[in-house]
């Protein structure tokens, strides 16, 4: 029951309803300690009736029976209809069940009442901003947003909130500035997000042929986060689709210095640069650097491949068993193990190998999650779809977990190498 409890509480909805609530309540005390002070212990019936419905009220809110939570706000509120704090609880219980008309109305009432206090006001706004962004008016909620910002510039869930409509409307210089507002009143790191807004922009540039500019933003990008993997990943695209090869391998090699983890989405880039220059060796060396720094069942892959090409088959063999050490049921190891037994005319190991590849694909697939809200997907995002949180996506599998090393994620690799 109490790890339900801390459940509900830990949803920001929930959050916002039993903040209201408690507001009500803290001004229900208030004025049963003036009733005290004036020696008035008998409180009318009405008032008893009121503040009856608004316990019920909260019992309900909390057992998550919203139906019933709202029925007994809404008859609190009738017997006194300046209880302002329980009509914002009534809103947002009326946005979690979807019923955003009836919760933008209140917000409005609230809004437009004389002498209310400006904190009251205030959250009512940006409550309103986000019934508006629920229901799908974008326009209307950045308005708000942006009128409850020249109120309060400080307040950092409007600017967090706006920053999100520019993001979703892929208006990334304007959540770059408001990003950097952000970072005026709230301490953390804000240089990832800063990096990935002006890669963003750096995109738009590159698909509307502006290449100077485009190459311009991603060198910023870097400059103001060095570990921005989508940024050298794109610079070094940018670099290669102009013939720079050389340019393109130097910055793609960044990769595996900033985040070793990632340096799986560069090699088939490096492999295709190194094609194009006729010189391959250095793709071995590199990926034997790579194995010493951050061994993975990808760099052995990687490895494996290009010796099997180079006509090598010992070594390739060798190197498939080290990554399938590292994880026996990733099944592109025991594919391409495979293929090189069977292209060698040893039938029979090839045989025993693509059985044991037929068991591990029966084994449950997961491929990304998000580690804040456990969104998955298919392909690597630096931004999670659901939480709409950067760099929060990592590699998983049903053996390891988030971050492990494991047998299905490697379908993938070629939708994310050009990621």
């Amino acid at each position: 029951m109490w790890e339900s409890i801390g459940h509900w509480f830990l949803d920001t909805t929930n959050q916002h309803i039993i903040l209201g609530i408690f507001v009500a309540f803290g001004g229900g005390l208030i004025i049963g300690k003036w009733f005290l002070v004036k020696g008035d212990n008998n409180l009318d019936s009405g008032q008893l009736k009121r503040d009856e419905a608004f316990f019920k009220g909260i019992h309900h809110v909390i057992s998550n029976d919203h139906d019933r939570a709202i029925e007994e706000f809404a008859k609190s509120v009738q017997l006194n209809s300046d209880t302002v704090e329980t009509y914002v609880a009534l809103g947002n219980l009326y946005r979690s069940k979807g019923d955003i008309d009836r919760a933008i109305r209140i917000r409005q009432s609230i809004i437009l009442r004389p002498n209310i206090d400006k904190e009251i006001r205030l959250t009512a706004m940006l409550d309103l901003g986000l019934d508006y962004r629920k229901a799908g008016f974008m326009n209307r909620a950045l308005s708000v947003f942006q009128d409850l910002i020249r109120e309060d510039p400080a307040n950092v869930k409007a600017l967090n909130e706006i920053e999100k409509i520019y993001e979703e409307t892929k208006d990334w210089e304007k959540a770059y500035l408001t990003r950097q507002k952000i970072a005026r009143h709230e301490k953390g790191n804000h240089r990832h997000i800063l990096a990935h807004h002006t890669v963003e922009l750096g995109k738009e540039f590159q698909e509307k042929g502006d290449l100077k500019r485009a190459a311009s933003l991603f060198k910023k990008a870097i400059s103001v986060h060095k570990g921005c993997v989508d940024a050298y990943l794109h610079l070094g695209d940018l670099y290669f689709d102009k013939k720079e090869y050389k340019k393109a391998i130097s910055t793609w090699k960044k990769v595996a210095a900033v985040a070793p983890r990632y340096t799986f989405l560069a090699y088939r880039r490096l492999e295709d640069s190194y094609s194009r220059i006729k010189n391959l060796k250095p793709v071995e060396n590199f990926l034997k650097k790579c194995i010493q720094m951050y061994p993975d069942v990808f760099t052995y892959l990687a490895l494996a491949r290009y010796l099997y090409n180079k006509g090598d088959i010992e070594n390739a063999l060798e190197q498939t068993d080290n990554a399938l050490a590292l994880d026996p049921h990733f099944w592109e190891g025991r594919k391409l193990k495979g293929e090189i037994l069977l292209a060698s005319g040893m039938k029979e190991d090839a045989l025993t190998a693509y059985r044991d590849l037929i068991v591990c694909l029966d084994l449950p697939y997961l491929k990304f999650q998000c580690y804040r809200c456990g969104f998955q997907a298919n392909v690597l995002h630096w931004q999670c779809p659901q939480c709409k949180e950067w760099d929060t996506i990592t590699m998983v599998d049903s053996v390891a977990g988030p971050e492990g090393r494991g047998c299905n994620r490697t379908n993938q690799i070629q939708k994310t190498q050009k990621a």
